[in-house]
């Protein structure tokens, strides 16, 4: 959301065109919060996005903590925010993660040996 990030301009093309629900996690969320602080605008935009219901958070660490302890321990470059998103594509396996994080979700696995479905530049 941040004017400030490489990925901006194609990021908010992406979700320009997006007709259904977007999910994902507390966990990234929160992060994505934090990267904004320093942007307020891009912060307002994020809270107004789950406050209008077109972001949706789901939490995964309560029920699927093992999984992403799992993920972590075989992912040495994986942060918890990553972790979640992998569960959370485990869960619902139509969905497609929306990343500029090529480098490393081009590596992870869903379910031990399948490639994550990427929307990506």
């Amino acid at each position: 959301m941040s004017v400030r990030d490489q990925g901006h301009t194609w990021s908010a093309r992406v979700v320009a065109t997006l007709d259904e629900p977007v999910f994902t996690t507390e966990v990234v969320f929160g992060e994505a919060c934090r990267l904004s602080k320093e942007e307020r605008a891009a912060l307002l935009v994020l809270v107004r996005m789950v406050s209008e219901r077109r972001l949706n958070l789901l939490s995964v660490w309560s029920d699927h903590g093992a999984r992403a302890a799992t993920l972590l321990s075989q992912y040495p470059q994986m942060d918890a925010g990553e972790a979640s998103l992998v569960v959370l594509s485990e869960l619902h396996p139509k969905a497609k993660i929306i990343t500029t994080d090529v480098r490393d979700f081009t590596v992870y696995r869903r379910f031990g040996t399948e490639r994550l479905p990427l929307i990506r530049p």
